[in-house]
């Protein structure tokens, strides 16, 4: 069968499967996003109890299988009264595993932020939250942009997963269609390129643009 005459045939549902992808990609950048900030700076708490939950949150999920992960959340959690729906086990499995790699990300940029700012501010007798939002978290997130630029590509790759809980997402539409037509190349092809295009001219622009609103601001330019 011709690229084209497949594209005509099956397009539609490749299109369906990347809204899909697009929306478990949204909503895992979000929960990775969120998380990644309060454990990165609960790792710097002066409090043991905050510390210990965001170590203990990090490791764990830094240390085991995103795959793992999907499968506790979505077959292991109703065994003690959490049922979750596929859809919200996809992007909140994915957004937990990459938010443990962004903390890291957040603490290592706040802890790169020159002394001299945390003096003057101090200096300025600004409070500790006032400081870390007005002083410290600007320049820690112009610090941590690139990376994070590369943790959301890692993590639009890692919503295929969500495909083997039955999310109609792009691989779960790609692997429907194989599976009828055996048609591999055409269809593992085509979402092949449908990914790059999601990363390459969606994610990579979008935080190429943040980087330098950011660099703007900061009077970097």
């Amino acid at each position: 069968m011709p690229i084209w005459e497949f594209l005509a045939t099956y397009g539609w549902r490749f299109l369906g499967g990347a809204v899909v992808t697009a929306e478990q990609f949204i909503l895992a950048a979000l929960v990775a996003i969120t998380v990644a900030l309060l454990a990165g700076l609960g790792k710097l708490s002066g409090n043991w109890l905050i510390r210990g939950t965001a170590v203990v949150y990090i490791e764990i999920f830094r240390g085991t299988s995103l795959l793992v992960q999907l499968y506790w959340i979505f077959f292991v959690l109703p065994l003690f009264g959490i049922n979750l729906d596929k859809f919200t086990a996809g992007f909140l499995s994915v957004g937990l595993n990459i938010g443990a790699y962004g903390a890291e990300l957040v603490r290592g940029a706040i802890r790169s932020v020159p002394k001299g700012q945390w003096e003057a501010a101090y200096a300025l007798s600004m409070s500790p939250t006032k400081r870390m939002r007005r002083i410290i978290l600007p320049q820690a997130l112009a610090i941590m942009l690139p990376s994070w630029g590369n943790l959301l590509i890692e993590l639009l790759k890692g919503t295929a997963l969500v495909s083997l809980i039955s999310v109609a997402d792009l691989m779960f539409e790609a692997k429907q269609i194989n599976a009828s037509t055996f048609l591999s190349a055409e269809a593992f092809g085509t979402a092949l390129v449908v990914y790059y295009i999601l990363a390459r001219f969606l994610v990579t622009p979008f935080m190429r643009g943040l980087e330098r609103a950011m660099a703007r601001r900061l009077g970097r330019t």
